[in-house]
């Protein structure tokens, strides 16, 4: 009887990690279209930085609520370089670019992130050679990102190129911030953690807002209600709700199984962006997803080669959220 008890404990039930993950692929995968919307009427660096703010102050208050310390000078100075490396260059990045590009083509260069990790990684002092299957996936991924760069619609060439710059830019400086993640000096509850990591990033982001004059034209009575509704579902849905879930899972099942996502997401958002946002669906997307989403599953199978406590180590850091959340 002891031993049922224990073990229903220590398993938490079918459903709710099914809900769990439902939440972590569907509304994060939903989010690049989000985006697209929010800044149809929103100007880009304001609307991340406000959702991002508002999103960090609920959860430093829910986890102060719980009984979180008050962070130390070092941990805020850790979260304004995590915050700006993930979400000031990371979201900001995205968000910009989505003016001028697909969330589809977003999504699909975002869906990269763990490939520029395993590569930084390597890079660093001391860091873990990648296995071959990670190489070839570096190359497989490498290869479709080429491909989306190349096949911008006819007549938007320039804005075209710098949106698809600005979401590699994303990517890397998400990279960047992951890797700094893993040994900054962070709160111990993983919300206030990344809540104040959204509090820097969201400051710095309106920062940005105000040093390239989008307040100047900018009035509320401009925003549409489809820009506010796809606002609030960022910061609530995506921000909060999602990354709430995502942590959980850290605790609930396996990394490799919570990593999913990062192959899952780029597909829903493909869907998404071509079916809701009808967006374009053309043969140089449809090629370099699948190059792309099979890159990501190289890099994280061969990343499984790894001893058990370094696999443990590099992917089950509590994260914000990727880029586009």
């Amino acid at each position: 009887m002891k031993t049922a008890t224990t073990n229903a404990s220590r398993f938490p039930p079918l459903w709710l990690v099914i809900t769990a993950f439902a939440a972590v692929y569907l509304i994060w995968g939903s989010t690049y279209l989000a985006i697209r919307y929010a800044v149809e009427s929103i100007p880009p660096f304001l609307m991340a930085g406000t959702r991002n703010l508002v999103a960090g102050l609920l959860l430093f208050a829910f986890a102060r609520a719980r009984g979180a310390g008050w962070p130390t000078r070092r941990q805020w100075r850790d979260a304004v370089i995590a915050g700006g490396l993930m979400l000031t260059i990371g979201n900001g990045g995205v968000t910009w670019a989505e003016q001028t590009i697909s969330s589809s083509v977003a999504a699909l260069l975002i869906g990269l992130t763990p490939v520029w990790m395993v590569l930084f990684d390597w890079l660093r002092p001391h860091g873990v050679r990648p296995t071959p299957l990670v190489l070839l996936g570096l190359a497989v991924g490498f290869t479709g990102v080429a491909l989306l760069a190349g096949g911008h619609p006819n007549g938007a060439g320039s804005t075209y190129g710098w949106g698809v710059v600005a979401v590699l830019s994303a990517s890397i400086g998400w990279s960047f911030g992951s890797v700094f993640n893993r040994s900054a000096n962070k709160p111990d509850g993983p919300f206030l953690a990344v809540a104040i990591q959204m509090i820097a990033g969201g400051a710095m982001l309106l920062g940005l807002s105000v040093a390239v004059g989008e307040w100047g034209n900018f009035s509320f009575a401009q925003v549409t209600m489809l820009s506010f509704g796809a606002w609030l579902y960022l910061m609530v849905a995506g921000s909060i709700i999602a990354y709430t879930a995502y942590v959980w899972l850290l605790h609930a099942t396996t990394p490799a199984r919570v990593a999913t996502y990062a192959y899952v997401n780029p597909l829903i958002a493909v869907l998404l962006g071509c079916t809701i946002g009808r967006e374009p669906f053309s043969r140089e997307v449809l090629m370099a997803g699948g190059l792309i989403i099979a890159a990501v599953v190289l890099v994280l199978r061969g990343a499984t080669t790894k001893t058990k406590p370094e696999l443990e180590t590099a992917t089950a850091q509590p994260k914000a959220c990727p880029p586009s959340e």
